[in-house]
């Protein structure tokens, strides 16, 4: 392609076109989600439908007004853009509304608008700011140090509403890290991070009973296994290490073994004095932990009979029965995959799922086709984020995760994630266009 050819050739149209599509399949399942078991009503912009519609044609105009913007504005005001989402995010806390026991909201009029959604975006272009004017990366500690402190800041906050679902996806931006240089011994430490984890939820079943172990056995057995697994290294490391560094890696066996015991004393508090009791329960649910509240997976139960109940082909848009007489919860929103499994069946979520996965793929490929350093970081940033609610968000409707709330990209109703998405990767479109004519 011509570097002299006008804007509009040089973007890339079929991200767009993935993007537009996810909308259309949104805008259609919404209106089924929503409208029971009476006719659609398209343009009531008093209804749920009718104000996703209009926020896709907001999401439409404001795709076009940032691919008209030059690139280096997004860059040069990174920091500025950063520093709005983190003084949001601060007042939410203080005058912010509660909705679904998290107060993560403005109230204007009968709108109601989530800084949240748009601190991710804010949070990716300053990860792409400080990483790209640091040519060693993460070969610094102080390097390592200042990207964690970017994306903790606002995740923090976001706790703090509490937001769990949005907090996974500002640590999904830990594969960032990985791609620009951070030693891969650092995603095995977190892999052990979540092992350590489950085994804390497991042995905390002490409290409740569960199946086939009893109420203490399970304890003991999750403990006990976390107990030999440190013996069990610390009388291998002689044999694998030559003497020299034998006392050095027993010294790191020791520590690593206390870190997870302290990780999973203070997991152990967490889920006990820090989380809801519904919020607890449904984590125990998701391993198969009995809670004593024949509800506590009632979502989960629902929404899994919601899509096996579609078949092969499904029962027809606006024909199921699930949907219609509103089975399972939050179905426009959060759980807005059953309505796809039960109206458009096995074909229907298939076809979806690949226009997620070629809309990532795609987005990789620009990625790894930029000579911006920055734009390569910021992209990689939406793809680790619209990967997290991706897979969070399904993996949650099929059980494999625990009930939080987080919308699915482009296609549950809300406006803020719709023009937070919208951001997040029609900037990346902008930046991408002018990788023949700017090298930054």
């Amino acid at each position: 392609m011509r570097r002299t050819a006008p804007i509009t050739q040089r973007i890339d149209w079929l991200t767009a076109t993935l993007v537009a599509g996810l909308m259309v399949v949104g805008l259609f399942n919404v209106a089924s989600a929503t409208a029971g078991a009476d006719a659609v009503e398209w343009f009531d912009f008093g209804s749920k439908l009718g104000k996703q519609f209009i926020f896709v044609l907001l999401s439409a105009v404001l795709a076009l007004l940032l691919l008209i913007i030059e690139g280096e504005f997004f860059i040069r005001t990174s920091v500025v853009h950063y520093a709005v989402n983190v003084l949001l995010l601060l007042a939410v806390l203080a005058v912010g509304r509660t909705i679904g026991g998290a107060k993560s909201w403005f109230s204007i009029g009968s709108i109601g608008i989530q800084p949240s959604e748009f601190a991710k975006t804010g949070t990716a272009l300053m990860l792409a700011w400080l990483l790209s004017r640091n040519s060693d990366r993460f070969n610094q500690f102080s390097s390592l140090i200042k990207a964690i402190a970017v994306v903790s800041i606002p995740a923090g906050l976001v706790l703090l509403q509490p937001d769990a679902g949005t907090v996974l996806v500002f640590g999904g931006l830990i594969l960032v890290f990985y791609r620009e240089g951070l030693s891969g011994n650092v995603l095995i430490a977190v892999f052990c991070a979540l092992l350590v984890t489950v085994a804390t939820i497991l042995s905390g079943a002490s409290s409740v009973h569960y199946p086939g172990l009893g109420e203490a056995t399970g304890a003991w057995i999750f403990w006990g296994v976390l107990v030999g697994l440190g013996a069990l290294l610390w009388s291998t490391v002689p044999q694998w290490t030559v003497p020299r560094r034998r006392k050095r890696n027993r010294r790191v066996v020791l520590f690593s073994f206390i870190t997870a015991l302290a990780l999973s004393a203070s997991l152990q508090f967490g889920l006990e004095e820090i989380l809801k009791p519904h919020q607890r329960d449904r984590i125990h649910v998701l391993f198969g932990i009995d809670v004593g509240n024949p509800d506590a997976d009632y979502n989960i139960r629902h929404a899994k009979a919601a899509i096996s109940s579609g078949g092969f082909a499904g029962k027809g848009f606006l024909k199921g029965p699930m949907t219609a007489y509103g089975f399972v919860p939050e179905q426009e929103t959060d759980f807005i995959f059953c309505t796809i499994g039960e109206e458009w069946g096995l074909l229907g979520t298939v076809a979806t799922l690949i226009l997620f996965t070629l809309l990532l793929l795609r987005i990789l490929a620009l990625a790894e086709r930029q000579r911006s350093d920055f734009t390569r970081i910021y992209a990689y940033a939406v793809a680790s984020i619209l990967f997290m609610h991706y897979a969070i968000n399904i993996g949650m409707v099929l059980g494999l995760a625990p009930v939080i709330g987080i919308p699915l990209p482009f296609i549950s109703a809300g406006g803020s994630s719709l023009l937070g998405f919208t951001m997040l990767v029609f900037i990346l479109l902008r930046l991408d266009a002018e990788r023949f004519t700017v090298l930054r």
